[in-house]
């Protein structure tokens, strides 16, 4: 967890009970008490108004609350112009999300911010072309997030078929295709899959760990053919 973020999260937990020792803080934050003594110090140092003392117990002073999120006018459009991109390329389930995620920043920041959100004129049309799926996109997005092994026919560039089963690294999209970045076991190397040329997909349950040279990480390092592999859906080449 980033420190910013900690500090967050420990106003939040102030807020939650009328006194919050050093030690449940530390227990909740997975740190250890130092760290949490030295956050609040700084905290109060900075104009939170929490009182208390280590050994004691800490309390927010009713009342308090942070201060409005602060954008510039270019990272609103930025944000919105990604959203607006989400919710006509994503599937529903992220679309709904990047929706979500707007009205949530909408609701936090200052009238004057909103309005300007509100009339920023940054389109993304859902009139585009995109090849389609035969599968749930969000299924695939879950299996990459919990590192699970997934399955599938495939019909290379050269018409080629076969059966793969891979470990789900990335997705990336080169309108007017998806392309899945994996592990593949059948060749035990990386290989890039265009989506729509995907059937039978399938979940194994299967979950994969953390291993050197089979990351994405390592996939990245390798990424000089990524583009060119990746348009023209050329996984295969041994094949």
């Amino acid at each position: 967890m980033r420190r910013a973020d900690r500090l967050f999260e420990i106003i939040q937990l102030l807020r939650r009970k009328p006194t919050v020792k050093a030690r449940e803080l530390a227990e909740a934050l997975e740190v250890s008490e130092r760290t949490i003594y030295r956050d609040v110090r700084d905290l109060m140092a900075s104009g939170v108004p929490i009182e208390g003392e280590a050994g004691v117990g800490y309390v927010l002073r009713a009342g308090y609350d942070l201060p409005p999120l602060m954008f510039k006018e270019q990272e609103i459009e930025a944000l919105v112009l990604g959203a607006r991109i989400v919710e006509s390329w994503a599937d529903k389930e992220l679309a709904a999300a990047a929706t979500d995620a707007i009205a949530k920043i909408e609701a936090v920041i200052p009238d004057q911010l909103r309005s300007y959100m509100a009339q920023t004129a940054l389109l993304a049309p859902a009139t585009h072309y995109m090849e389609p799926l035969t599968f749930d996109l969000a299924e695939l997005r879950r299996a990459i997030r919990g590192q699970t092994r997934v399955h599938f026919r495939y019909r290379d560039v050269l018409e080629k078929r076969s059966e793969r089963t891979v470990r789900p690294l990335s997705l990336a999209y080169f309108g007017p295709v998806w392309v899945l970045a994996a592990w593949c076991e059948l060749r035990d190397d990386f290989r890039t899959f265009r989506l729509d040329r995907i059937s039978g997909f399938s979940t194994t349950g299967e979950r994969f760990p953390a291993e050197r040279g089979k990351s994405l990480h390592d996939f990245l390092k390798r990424s000089q053919t990524w583009t060119r592999s990746a348009l023209s859906g050329n996984d295969d080449r041994d094949a």
